[in-house]
């Protein structure tokens, strides 16, 4: 690890001490590596291992520091090359003799171990928050036009109609997915791995199950190899993050979507949009885009930590550094798009009269005419073939389905009878009253049952 006295007989090359620092973004877990140190320090003392007052000198030392870097007046020193040494150090200066006792029983392999579960833990927290806040964004946009009809799509091809909820509701429930996710990643995360030491664990009386309670830890790890060069629950938090992304990537290419004159379902309301610096006509919808293109840089960060991992002998090698920067910013990435996309969601304007418009136009009620020749007795393939040759027919005459007349439709089929024209877009919605389907009833539920699942928290 570093150049400590002792060993060597010469500090680490300027250029060296330079390349191997992590501080400027290790620094962040502040909290963390202070937390972690009182609960430390608070065992070494129950188990006599140092004093009572020494402990409290060291309690006090490291509260004082935290209040320093709080403020900003903390010193830190370039040459300490990680936050652990910067807090010990500083620590040293402060608390006299009681810092140097501080490490007792500790590597920096378990301390760090730790400050990423404790990191962690609070990221799953503050990703769960962020997730439900955008799933209420959903839920009230959904709420607000319930009777919104729209054309649902396959291979963005106009394919059945809609309701906007129903389609605004599938996105909620891929975000109760990743909700769940990250609820699965805890359980992994929950693990205590101080006492582990460097490799071995450590010569001392200590008590590893006072200080996962002190911690808050369900438990504490088996194995004290694994526990110091264990990162799956890094892995775990980002490809939940990936998914995570992918799903708000592809909400956010539907408001591009949605949103370009082509369309014009809905306008993105002007606080997240911007101009062009040459055309004054335009609204881009940039926060959209930015979520779609910050999805590729949440996918690197995890590529980047499998191909760190996979050639890892046991334990602890110094590769693991770089476990931190990527998994930082996908935190960063993944907190902030999903903070934005409510906000964006929560302000977005529907055209529903242009999404009905867009349901009705062309041929998007032939599967309701092969089902009403189904239920008159034609089998489902004929029936799929006789409405094929009458959309051929109609697409050639320049006429939608229902400007054909009586007699045009029983030239493909003698089942047709005048009811052929109760079949419209209302129609549509209301027969799909099945569970999950988009029956105004079923979707009411469907609303219904997510306000409640949002409103656990």
């Amino acid at each position: 690890m570093s150049h400590i006295r002792g060993r060597f007989s010469k500090p680490a090359d300027k250029l060296v001490a330079r390349y191997t620092a992590s501080l400027p973004f290790d620094r962040r877990l502040y909290r963390q590596d202070i937390r972690g140190s009182l609960a430390h320090a608070r065992m070494l003392a129950k188990q006599g291992i140092i004093t009572d007052k020494e402990a409290e000198a060291i309690a006090a030392g490291l509260l004082s520091i935290q209040k320093e870097i709080e403020q900003g007046k903390f010193p830190f020193k370039a040459e300490l090359e990680d936050i652990h040494m910067a807090v010990e150090s500083r620590l040293i200066e402060v608390a006299g003799e009681a810092g140097r006792k501080l490490h007792t029983a500790r590597s920096r392999n378990d301390q760090v171990a730790l400050d990423m579960r404790l990191f962690t833990r609070e990221a799953i927290g503050d990703t769960v928050k962020g997730l439900r806040g955008l799933q209420r964004a959903l839920i009230a946009l959904a709420g607000a036009n319930k009777k919104v009809v729209m054309p649902g799509y396959t291979h963005l091809q106009v394919a059945q109609p809609v309701l906007l909820a129903h389609h605004l509701l599938a996105y909620f429930e891929m975000l109760q997915r990743d909700i769940e996710r990250f609820h699965d990643c805890l359980k992994r995360v929950d693990v205590m791995p101080l006492g582990s030491g460097a490799l071995a664990g450590v010569a001392y009386d200590i008590d590893r199950e006072f200080l996962a309670k002190e911690l808050g830890f369900s438990r504490v790890s088996r194995n004290s190899l694994d526990a110091v060069s264990d990162r799956d629950f890094l892995l775990e938090y980002q490809a939940a993050a990936a998914i995570g992304m992918m799903h708000l990537s592809r909400l956010a290419e539907e408001l591009v979507i949605w949103s370009s004159a082509e369309f014009d379902f809905v306008e993105i309301d002007d606080a997240y949009a911007t101009g062009s610096s040459i055309m004054p006509q335009k609204k881009n919808p940039d926060v959209a885009e930015l979520a779609r293109g910050k999805t590729g840089r949440v996918y690197g960060h995890l590529t980047a930590l499998l191909t760190t991992m996979k050639g890892l002998p046991l334990a602890y090698n110094r590769d693991m550094q770089e476990d931190k920067e990527g998994f930082f910013d996908t935190v960063d990435t993944l907190l902030a798009t999903l903070e934005v996309m409510a906000g964006m969601v929560a302000t977005l304007k529907v055209k529903a009269g242009n999404t009905l418009k867009a349901a009705e136009r062309g041929y998007i009620l032939a599967t309701d005419i092969a089902d009403y020749l189904v239920k008159k007795g034609e089998a489902f393939r004929t029936a799929h073939e006789i409405v094929g040759r009458l959309v051929s027919y109609a697409a050639a005459k320049g006429k939608a389905l229902s400007g054909l007349d009586l007699s045009e439709y029983k030239k493909f089929s003698p089942r047709f009878a005048e009811d052929v024209r109760d079949i419209t877009v209302a129609s549509s919605l209301a027969v799909r009253d099945v569970t999950g389907g988009t029956a105004p009833g079923r979707v009411a539920r469907a609303l219904a049952a997510a306000r409640r699942m949002a409103a656990k928290g």
